[in-house]
C-alpha cells in the first residue's frame, strides 16, 4: 500500500493571513489565505495526490482503501484543514446531520480545533456562559449584544477544543488552527461584525435557521476514553516524537504535521515529513513508524 501525501486546496476569505505560507509550507499564490483543505473529497474543496488526481479519484478506483468502518457511510466522512484566522470569524453554528440533509442535502459538521499558534492573548467563543432561550437568542441577535453572554475562552498553543454540531462559536483573531471535521461544508453565520464581501455587500447571516440548530447552554465536558477528540465520526490522537501505528483493515489513517520534522515508513516506502504535511495511509496498510521529532494529529475512523 502506497504512502500518499497530500496537496490542499486553499480559500482566500476575506478574514485570513499568511501564516499557512509562512509556517506551514501551504503553497499558494491566495492573498489572503485563509484555509487549505489538507484531506478532502468535498466538491468544494478537494486534496489531490502528487500526480494531480483528486483524492476521491484515487478512493474511486481503490475499493476498500477507505476500511471496514467507512461503510457505512455514503461519502468520505471527514474533512481536515488548516486554519489561519488573522482577523476574527464570524460567530455562527453548524447544523447536526437530521437538519443538515433535510435542509441542505449534505450532512451536518461536528468538528474539533486543535489550536497550532495564536497571538498574546487571543480568545475564541464556545458555546454560552449559560443556559438562555430562543427568544432572548434572537433578542440579542438582533441588538447585537450576543457577545455578552457568549463563553470567551483565552487560548493557548496546544489547546483543544470539541464543538459538537449545535454550538455556536468562532474562531478570534491571531489563532491558527488545525480543524477535523465531518466532511460538511455547511455554516450559518448570525453576526458578521458588518463586514462586506467580495461583492460588496455585507455577508449572508442564517438567523432563522441558526435559531431553529443551535444549543442554548454551555458546552457539555466530554469523555473521549483517552483520545483527543471522538465522535462517530472519527477519532483523532496527538502523536509527539517518534511512534509507531498501525493501518488495520477497519480504517485508513491521517496524519497531520503539525510541528516538527522526520521520516515516515509504511510498507516498505519512506516519506519526509515536515510541519503543514498531510498523509494519508489506506486501510490495509499495515504497521508505520514516524522517525524524529515529530507532533501529528492522527485520525482514523471509529467502528460503528
Amino acid at each position: 500500500m502506497p504512502i500518499l501525501k497530500l496537496t490542499p486546496s486553499c480559500k482566500d476569505y476575506l478574514w485570513g493571513g499568511s501564516r499557512l505560507r509562512t509556517g506551514f509550507g501551504v503553497h499558494s499564490d491566495l492573498q489572503p489565505l485563509a484555509e487549505a483543505w489538507v484531506l478532502s473529497c468535498h466538491p468544494d474543496g478537494p486534496s489531490f495526490l502528487p500526480d494531480g488526481s483528486t483524492l476521491q479519484q484515487y478512493i474511486d478506483g481503490h475499493p476498500g482503501c477507505l476500511g471496514t468502518a467507512c461503510n457505512r457511510f455514503q461519502e468520505f466522512p471527514i474533512l481536515a484543514k488548516l486554519i489561519d484566522a488573522a482577523d476574527n470569524l464570524s460567530i455562527q453554528v453548524h447544523p447536526d446531520n437530521a437538519y443538515a440533509l433535510a435542509h441542505e442535502g449534505q450532512y451536518g459538521k461536528t468538528e474539533m480545533w486543535y489550536v497550532l499558534d495564536c497571538e498574546p492573548g487571543a480568545t475564541l467563543y464556545y458555546g454560552f456562559q449559560h443556559k438562555i432561550d430562543r427568544e432572548e437568542f434572537a433578542r440579542r441577535i438582533r441588538d447585537n449584544t450576543l457577545t455578552e453572554v457568549l463563553n470567551a475562552v483565552p487560548v493557548h498553543p496546544g489547546d483543544c477544543f470539541f464543538i459538537p454540531a449545535g454550538t455556536l462559536h468562532a474562531i478570534g483573531r491571531g489563532i491558527v488552527v488545525a480543524e477535523i471535521q465531518q466532511n460538511s461544508n455547511v455554516t450559518y453565520r448570525v453576526c458578521d461584525y458588518g463586514r462586506l464581501g467580495a461583492d460588496g455587500k455585507p455577508r449572508a447571516l442564517h438567523i432563522d435557521k441558526a435559531l431553529d440548530v443551535t444549543c442554548l447552554a454551555p458546552p457539555v465536558p466530554q469523555d473521549f476514553g483517552g483520545h483527543l477528540a471522538r465522535c462517530g465520526c472519527f477519532t483523532a490522537d496527538l502523536k509527539k516524537g517518534g511512534f509507531d501505528g498501525y493501518a488495520g483493515e477497519e480504517s485508513f489513517v491521517s496524519l497531520l504535521v503539525t510541528d516538527g520534522s522526520g521520516t515516515l515508513h509504511c510498507g516498505g516506502e519512506t516519506a519526509t515529513l515536515t510541519r503543514g504535511d498531510s498523509v494519508f495511509l489506506p486501510a490495509g496498510s499495515g504497521a508505520y513508524t514516524v522517525e524524529g521529532n515529530v507532533t501529528a494529529l492522527v485520525t482514523r475512523i471509529p467502528p460503528e
